[in-house]
């Protein structure tokens, strides 16, 4: 959360974890529980379907931005 904040991406931590644990439900995450500190904190880590989906949405992504700035210059 802190993370995402300082990137200019604040989300709220009941928005935030529900969408975690339901990209791990779906095979995109892996988590790792951590007992390490004072209390346990769960680790979420893209797994190898997840990179591979990234990669796709990271193309898709791409050619949505070209498109835009296309669009953009006849304006």
């Amino acid at each position: 959360v802190q993370l995402l904040a300082s990137k200019d991406m604040a989300i709220d931590q009941s928005t935030l974890y529900p969408l975690l644990r339901r990209l791990e439900k779906q095979g995109f995450l892996d988590s790792d529980w951590s007992v390490e500190e004072s209390r346990p904190r769960k680790y979420y880590v893209l797994s190898e379907d997840g990179r591979e989906f990234l990669a796709k949405l990271a193309v898709e992504w791409e050619s949505i931005v070209e498109t835009m700035h296309k669009l953009l210059e006849n304006i």
